[in-house]
């Protein structure tokens, strides 16, 4: 395997990582940005209120994106399973 390739692969993984975590990583941002705000406005300065609201977001968008996550990154070892041939010359 020439350097190259191995670039190329490492590439694929961490665009592959960073498509399959931004719906998740995004609606985390989102709801703690408008649990921030709700917070300035009112003065409640409670740190757990911010987490409870995250992680129930995060794991609803677990939810609704798991399967297209697994599915994607079935898809993605397969194709490295299908390239292990041209690895070896």
């Amino acid at each position: 395997m020439s350097l190259g390739y191995a670039v190329y692969l490492m590439r694929g993984a961490i665009f592959q990582i960073l498509i399959l975590s931004a719906p998740v990583l995004v609606i985390g941002l989102l709801v703690g940005l408008v649990v921030s705000i709700l917070q300035a406005t009112t003065s409640i300065q409670e740190q757990t209120l911010t987490f409870v609201p995250k992680i129930a977001a995060i794991l609803l968008s677990l939810v609704f994106f798991g399967p297209w996550i697994f599915a994607s990154l079935a898809q993605y070892t397969v194709q490295l399973f299908r390239q292990i041939p041209q690895m070896v010359r």
